[in-house]
C-alpha cells in the first residue's frame, strides 16, 4: 500500500511540473481574471493583424498565420513557464519559410502550406527530444550582457517595421539599415492623417502610462480608431485599414506531405527551431528578471513543441515566442500565462463571428501601441553600466545589437552569444594562479599579490590556483607556476592548494605529475593541500599516487607546510 501511495503521489507532481499550468489554475486568483483578460484582448487585437501580416512574408494565405497564432495559443499557456510570453509567427521565421519553400512548393500554394504545416511539426518534435534530454540550459550560454544588446538592438529593429506604418508609407524587408534607408528615402510620401491617428494613438498611450498606468489604455486606443476609422472614413481617405480577416476554420490533420519532403525540409526546421528556442527562451528570461520571477528554460521547450505541435496540425506555420507580441502582452497588464489562453480565444471568436469588425483597424493604431512597448527595451543607462564597468562586456553587448540590426535577430543574439563564449573560455583558459602567505597570527593562507601584508614561510612556496585543471589551461599554469617559484632562490617545499579547483582531468592530473617530478629533480619537495575526495579520487584513478606518492584528502595549507 505505501508504494502504491508513494507511486500515486509522485504522478500527480510529476504532471504539475510538466503541465504548470494546471496548477495555475488551481491556484489562480479572482484578482487576476481583470488584468489578464484585458491583456488577452490587447494581445488579440495585436495577433490578428501581425498573424495576416507574417503569413504573407511567408507566402502563405492569411488564415494560416491566423490558425498558427489560434491553436498554439490554446496549448502554449499550458506548458510554459514564463508569465508574459506570447506565443505566434514571427516575421523572421515568416521570412526563412517563405525563402525556403518558395522553390520547393513549385507554385502550388496548397503544397506549399502542407509544408509549412510539417515544418511546425517537425519544429515540435525537435522541441520535444531537447526537452526530453533537459537541454535547456544550452540557452543559458545568453547572458545578461548579451540580453543587454539584443534587447536595444530588437527595439530599433521593430521600431524600423512599425515607423512606415506610422507614416503611412509602403515598408520594405531586409535589415535594420535596409528598412531605414527606404525609410528615410520615402518620407516625403507620409500620408498626413495616418500620421495624424497615428500620432494622437502614441500621445493617448504614452499618457495612459504616466497617469493610468493600470487602465487597458492599449484597449482604449484600438477600439478608439476601429470607431475613428468608421467615422472618418478614413479608409477612403488612403489610411491603411487592417482589411478583411478569414472566416472558418480547419480540420485539424497531418499535412499531405510525403517521406521525401519531410527529409527535404528537415534543415529549414532545425534553423527554425533554433530561431524559436533562442528567442523564446532570451524573452522569457528578460520578463522574468524585470518581474523578479523564475524560468525553466527546459520546460520552454516542451511549451515550444506542444505549440508547434498544434499550429502543425491545426494547418498552420512554425511558431515562437515574439517580442513585440509579448510586450504588447506585458503591457496590457498580464498577470499568468492565461492572457494568452484569452487572446487564443478572442482569436477564435474572431476568426468565427467577427471578422468584419476587425477590417476597419487602422494600421498607424497598431504601430503606436507596438512603438511604445519597444521603447522601454532600449535601455542606456544598462549600456552605460556595461561600459564603466568593462570594455570586454560592453563590446559583447554592442556586437548583438549590431548583429541585430546587421544580420536579423537569431544572428544577433548568436554573434553575442558566441563571443560570450570565447570570453568564457579565454577566462577558463588563463586560470589564475597566485602565491599565498600566512596572514599575521594565524593558521590561515591567502593572496600575497593582493595583500603582501601576508607572510611568506621561509624555505615555503604555497601557489593557489582557481577553477577546474583541464587540457586548454595546463600550459598557463604551468608557466605562471614557474614564473611564482623563480621570485624564490629559497624554496625547499612548494605547496599547491587543490582547495579552489572543483575539477581535474586527465592532462590536469599529467600537469601536477609533471610539477612533482620536476621539482624533485631540483631537490624541491612538492605537496598537495586542500584535495577534495572527488579530486583526490580523479587523481588516483590517473596514477599520480601511484607515480608520486599518496595525496591525503582536505589537508590544510598550515599542515602541509609544517608537515616533517
Amino acid at each position: 500500500m505505501g508504494s502504491e501511495s508513494a507511486t500515486g503521489t509522485e504522478a500527480p507532481s510529476r504532471l504539475a511540473r510538466w503541465v504548470p499550468g494546471l496548477s495555475r489554475l488551481r491556484e489562480y486568483q479572482l484578482a487576476w481574471l481583470r488584468p489578464d483578460l484585458v491583456a488577452g484582448i490587447t494581445l488579440a487585437a495585436y495577433l490578428l493583424p501581425a498573424g495576416i501580416a507574417d503569413a504573407s512574408l511567408a507566402g502563405l494565405s492569411s488564415e494560416a498565420g491566423l490558425y498558427a497564432c489560434l491553436f498554439s495559443g490554446l496549448v502554449f499557456w499550458l506548458f510554459c513557464s514564463s508569465r508574459h510570453t506570447a506565443i505566434t509567427v514571427t516575421s523572421a521565421i515568416s521570412l526563412l519559410i517563405g525563402a525556403s519553400l518558395g522553390e520547393l512548393g513549385q507554385g502550388d500554394p496548397a503544397r506549399v502550406a502542407a509544408l509549412a504545416a510539417c515544418t511546425a511539426l517537425l519544429v515540435a518534435g525537435l522541441a520535444f527530444v531537447v526537452w526530453l534530454v533537459d537541454g535547456g540550459s544550452v540557452v543559458n550560454f545568453v547572458s545578461e550582457t548579451v540580453l543587454v544588446g539584443f534587447k536595444a538592438g530588437i527595439a530599433l529593429h521593430l521600431a524600423s517595421t512599425q515607423l512606415p506604418k506610422l507614416f503611412g508609407i509602403p515598408g520594405s524587408h531586409g535589415n535594420f539599415w535596409e528598412r531605414m534607408a527606404d525609410f528615410f528615402a520615402h518620407v516625403g510620401e507620409t500620408h498626413t492623417a495616418a500620421l495624424l491617428l497615428g500620432l494622437a494613438a502614441l500621445a493617448v498611450l504614452i499618457l495612459g502610462k504616466l497617469f493610468l498606468p493600470s487602465r487597458p489604455v492599449a484597449l482604449f486606443v484600438v477600439v478608439g480608431g476601429i470607431v475613428a476609422a468608421g467615422v472618418l472614413d478614413l479608409g477612403t481617405q488612403g489610411v491603411k485599414l487592417l482589411g478583411e480577416v478569414p472566416q472558418g476554420l480547419p480540420v485539424p490533420g497531418l499535412p499531405a506531405v510525403a517521406w521525401s519532403d519531410v527529409d527535404e525540409i528537415l534543415t529549414l526546421a532545425m534553423a527554425c527551431f533554433l530561431l524559436a528556442a533562442v528567442e523564446t527562451a532570451a524573452i522569457g528570461r528578460m520578463f522574468a528578471q524585470k518581474h523578479g520571477y523564475r524560468v525553466d528554460t527546459n520546460q520552454e521547450f516542451l511549451a515550444l513543441a506542444g505549440a508547434n505541435l498544434a499550429a502543425g496540425l491545426g494547418r498552420g506555420l512554425p511558431v515562437s515566442g515574439g517580442m513585440s507580441q509579448s510586450l504588447v502582452n506585458e503591457s496590457g497588464g498580464a498577470r499568468t500565462p492565461l492572457s494568452g489562453l484569452f487572446a487564443s480565444l478572442l482569436i477564435l471568436l474572431a476568426v468565427l463571428f467577427l471578422s468584419s469588425m476587425l477590417r476597419d483597424l487602422p494600421q498607424p493604431v497598431l504601430a503606436a501601441i507596438v512603438l511604445l512597448a519597444v521603447a522601454g527595451l532600449f535601455k542606456v543607462e544598462a549600456l552605460k553600466r556595461l561600459w564603466r564597468f568593462s570594455r570586454a562586456e560592453f563590446a559583447i553587448a554592442a556586437a548583438a545589437l549590431l548583429g541585430v540590426l546587421g544580420a536579423g535577430l537569431l544572428r544577433g543574439v548568436l554573434i553575442g552569444v558566441v563571443l560570450s563564449i570565447l570570453m568564457l573560455l579565454r577566462r577558463a583558459a588563463r586560470s589564475p594562479v597566485t602565491e599565498l602567505g600566512r596572514i599575521p597570527g594565524t593558521d590561515q593562507f591567502a593572496d600575497r599579490i593582493r595583500d603582501p601584508r601576508n607572510e611568506r614561510e621561509p624555505g615555503v612556496v604555497v601557489l593557489r590556483s582557481t577553477g577546474g585543471l583541464f587540457y586548454f589551461n595546463v600550459d598557463h599554469v604551468r608557466d605562471r607556476c614557474f614564473e611564482l617559484l623563480a621570485e624564490r632562490g629559497d624554496a625547499r617545499r612548494v605547496v599547491y592548494f587543490l582547495g579552489a579547483v572543483p575539477l581535474v582531468d586527465l592532462a590536469g592530473a599529467e600537469l601536477l605529475a609533471e610539477l612533482h617530478k620536476t621539482l624533485a629533480a631540483r631537490g624541491i619537495e612538492f605537496r598537495l593541500a586542500g584535495t577534495s575526495s572527488s579530486v583526490r579520487e580523479i587523481l588516483v584513478k590517473a596514477g599520480y599516487e601511484a607515480e608520486c606518492g599518496p595525496v591525503t584528502a582536505n589537508e590544510t595549507v598550515a599542515a602541509a607546510v609544517a608537515a616533517r
